[in-house]
């Protein structure tokens, strides 16, 4: 009895002091109030970003290799954003590589020129559909054949 007694009393204390309003700190320490050794920044407040390294001749030939406009999914809709991507080119994900808004695969996505939507690097969609009609096709066939040989 006297532990649930004691028990009870620590949830009261631990609840009221949880949801009390902390006091701000009204005092500091001399040390903490000057701050010394700051290193000293430009006033500037890159407004249009940082400088950018210097890329080199390899880099910058295969970087314009890659397509300037929009990939879209076909799916859904969303367009490639490479800041929302870790900053790979679109030519740079992976077989792996998921529509972050719809799960759907690379094969998926296609080259938006205009308001017009292309294909893809690997063909698209044609060879899925050529080996869907020729399973339909051969399960067909041997569903013909069993029942006239079995």
């Amino acid at each position: 009895m006297l532990f649930k007694s004691f028990l009870a009393f620590l949830c009261l204390v631990v609840s009221v002091t949880a949801f009390s309003p902390v006091a701000p700190r009204t005092s500091l320490s001399p040390s903490a109030a000057v701050r010394t050794n700051v290193p000293r920044t430009s006033t500037s407040l890159n407004v249009f970003g940082t400088k950018k390294a210097k890329i080199s001749p390899e880099e910058q030939a295969r970087i314009d290799s890659y397509w300037e406009g929009d990939w879209v999914c076909k799916d859904c809709g969303y367009i490639y954003n490479r800041d929302e991507c870790a900053g790979f080119y679109f030519e740079e994900q992976g077989k792996g590589f998921r529509c972050p808004q719809c799960s759907g695969p690379r094969r998926r996505y296609a080259k938006k020129v205009g308001d017009k939507v292309g294909t893809t690097l690997d063909g698209g969609d044609a060879p899925i559909l050529l080996f869907s009609f020729g399973g339909m096709a051969a399960t067909i066939a041997f569903g013909i054949w069993a029942v006239d040989n079995l």
